[in-house]
């Protein structure tokens, strides 16, 4: 076994592989970029090493850097995670090349399964069931609008190379072809340097289920069952549970023998997942899958099979590549109870899932049973440079049902200060009935978008505990003099005490007025009275209190400048107004700003050029997604700031927009 190795990645995956080799004894050195100086990962490793500005290509993919770390550390493996340089077959060899074992398959399954269109030939041959499509080198426009005559609509456009989502394209009609192409295809070159893409024929109400498979370098290749990964956006996943629902032994038969095959046509070694598009029209049968792609790494979502068969798959993993066999035969592995895992990023579902990045202040998800792999805790900054993803809550219990709702509970309790996080809003769907039913496929975001959208954010409630949690708190700190005159709480002799507090709410401003007495307090908004009482309201820190507001706790937390309510996994920020705070909106209109940092991938429009509301005006690249910027309204564009390739600040202006002319069409 090995006593040193390095992690070649960051964040939460970098912690959690971190984690398994320190109960091993095994010494760990971490890697890290600028961005990354103060990292939890680095703080977990025995050692750190930089290794260069935040953009990942002059640090985390940086193959000469990382081996150069590995040396100088003494390390004898590198475990590149998931992300990055995991499936990158150069840099498994150039590991090899230097007596450094690479933690992950053999060069020549990367690249067999690496590129989709090699993978699919690969699961024919081995007699898998693949989807109808085009795949062939021929990459002309002309074959291309053939072939997808020939596949028929809808289809995908789908990148050749990578993954997590990135180049891939829905198209309904003809038409829309030329379109998605080029998006795919320049969505596919900036991710993976590669800008091919395949066809694929669309299923109709899909369900994404995928096998976790395990080789050895003895000859061994054998399943961890099945997952569930149906529910996502911007086709990346949110939620993955394990085993997948409405898997019959039969159908569990078929997938893994399928995947079986596969895995050993190409000598399959350390951990793969085996990814099939499942038809969920009705109930899941034997011929109703199809072989989508093979992720030659460990896959985000492993914890919920390590909770089901109770195994650690980065063990596994360390064993393997140390030329150790599998520690368990297929036989010697049984599946208990369910387990469900929800990504908690950092991103704001009621903004189009726009990621954010910040300091996060405060940082609370706990519950029991909660296996919780974090790559932040509170105090660090969250980059724009990297993906979104902060940490992964996972649940398990003997039933489906129990596991969904520990789930479901934990997220509701969650308080995270600082970037926006989507717990709530993944909570809504853990209980909306479709997910509890097990029957939701992977346009369930887009079926039931408006079931599981961000609650109302001016909930006169809602208001009036921000207003509460100001006046408890106020009259909480501690204050020079005991006198009843010189309390802050709007005290007055034989008289309740009184008080106005204004917030601001979507831009406009609101009074709240509360009245309380030793036994309750009363907070009035818009006529709308919300009544607290004193035994239901506990402070929980100097600056927080959390009220019994019937079945669940409400949490208030204030700031220098505001008061964040958490409900339901929502965080809730009413800030006190400030001079100057209500720009004019006319001008405000005017301007395309950027909603968050990142990179000017493309401008479509020039000066003077006439515009349409809903228009693409520019697209921003930020944490490995792409943002179109649209046209508020009609107009003609009378300034451009940026050129692509240039960097951009959050609320950087970056066009504006004039009035038509009389007459002038847009």
């Amino acid at each position: 076994m090995f006593q040193k190795i390095l992690v070649a990645n960051r964040a939460e995956i970098a912690s959690r592989i971190i984690k398994t080799a320190r109960r091993m004894g095994i010494a760990t050195v971490a890697v890290y970029s600028d961005a990354d100086a103060g990292a939890l990962h680095v703080r977990l490793a025995d050692d750190a090493i930089r290794l260069g500005p935040a953009p990942a290509i002059e640090s985390y993919l940086r193959n000469d850097l990382i081996l150069a770390a590995a040396k100088v550390s003494g390390a004898q493996a590198i475990h590149p995670g998931y992300g990055f340089l995991s499936e990158n077959a150069d840099f498994a060899e150039q590991c090899a090349a230097t007596n450094i074992a690479f933690i992950g398959p053999k060069p020549d399954a990367i690249r067999a399964m690496g590129l989709k269109d090699r993978a699919k030939a690969i699961a024919l041959e081995a007699g898998a069931p693949v989807l109808p499509g085009y795949w062939q080198a021929d990459q002309s426009q002309a074959v291309l609008h053939e072939a997808a005559l020939s596949i028929g609509f809808p289809l995908l456009v789908k990148a050749v190379a990578g993954g997590g989502g990135r180049g891939i394209r829905r198209v309904d009609s003809i038409d829309e072809l030329v379109g998605a192409v080029s998006a795919a295809r320049r969505e596919a070159a900036g991710a993976f340097g590669d800008d091919r893409v395949m066809l694929e024929k669309l299923v109709l109400n899909p369900r994404h289920i995928e096998v976790q498979v395990f080789g050895d370098s003895h000859g061994n290749v054998v399943h961890l069952f099945e997952r569930d990964c149906s529910i996502q956006r911007r086709r990346q996943k949110l939620i993955e549970e394990a085993p997948a629902p409405g898997v019959s032994p039969e159908v569990r038969a078929h997938l893994t023998a399928a995947a079986i095959k596969i895995a050993k046509a190409v000598q399959y070694q350390n951990a793969g997942t085996v990814e099939f598009v499942a038809d969920g029209t009705g109930p899941l049968t034997t011929e109703g899958f199809w072989f989508l792609e093979m992720n030659t790494r460990l896959q985000v979502e492993h914890p919920v099979t390590e909770a089901i068969t109770g195994l650690d798959l980065v063990e596994w993993q360390l064993r393997v590549a140390a030329g150790e066999e599998l520690p368990l035969t297929q036989n010697q592995i049984a599946l208990n109870g369910w387990a469900i895992e929800a990504r908690l990023v950092a991103e704001d579902p009621a903004k189009g899932f726009l990621p954010s990045s910040g300091l996060i202040e405060h940082f609370d998800l706990a519950g029991p049973g909660l296996r919780l792999d974090a790559g932040f805790s509170a105090g660090d900054f969250v980059p724009d440079s990297y993906d979104s993803l902060l940490a992964k809550a996972i649940c398990h219990g003997e039933t489906r049902a129990e596991a969904v709702s520990a789930l479901a509970d934990v997220l509701e309790g969650a308080v995270v200060v600082g970037p926006a996080v989507n717990a709530g809003f993944v909570a809504r769907v853990l209980r909306h009935p479709t997910f509890t039913a097990g029957t939701a496929d992977t346009g369930f975001l887009d079926s039931y978008a408006a079931d599981v959208a961000t609650p109302v954010y001016d909930d006169p409630r809602r208001v009036a505990l921000a207003a509460l949690a100001h006046w408890q708190l106020a009259d909480a700190k501690p204050r020079a003099s005991r006198s009843p005159w010189h309390k802050i709480d709007g005290w007055r002799l034989n008289a309740p005490a009184r008080r106005t507090i204004w917030f601001e709410v979507n831009g406009q401003e609101r009074a709240a007025s509360v009245i309380g007495n030793d036994e309750s307090l009363a907070v009035s908004i818009g006529g709308v009275t919300s009544v607290f009482q004193r035994s239901a309201i506990s402070l929980t820190d100097v600056d927080s209190i959390a009220v019994s507001d019937g079945a669940r706790v409400i949490r208030a937390k204030v700031s220098g400048n505001g008061v964040d309510v958490f409900d339901r996994g929502e965080r809730f920020t009413y800030r006190y107004p400030q001079p100057g705070a209500h720009a004019d909106e006319a001008e405000a209109s005017d301007a395309v700003v950027a909603p968050l940092p990142g990179k000017v991938a493309m401008l479509h429009v020039g000066t003077g050029q006439a515009v349409t509301k809903g228009m693409a005006l520019a697209v921003l690249e930020a944490m490995k997604m792409e943002h179109t910027l649209n046209a508020t309204r009609d107009g003609v564009i009378s300034e451009i700031r940026i050129s692509p390739g240039a960097q951009v600040k959050a609320g950087d202006v970056l066009i504006r927009l004039e009035a038509l002319a009389e007459g002038q069409a847009a």
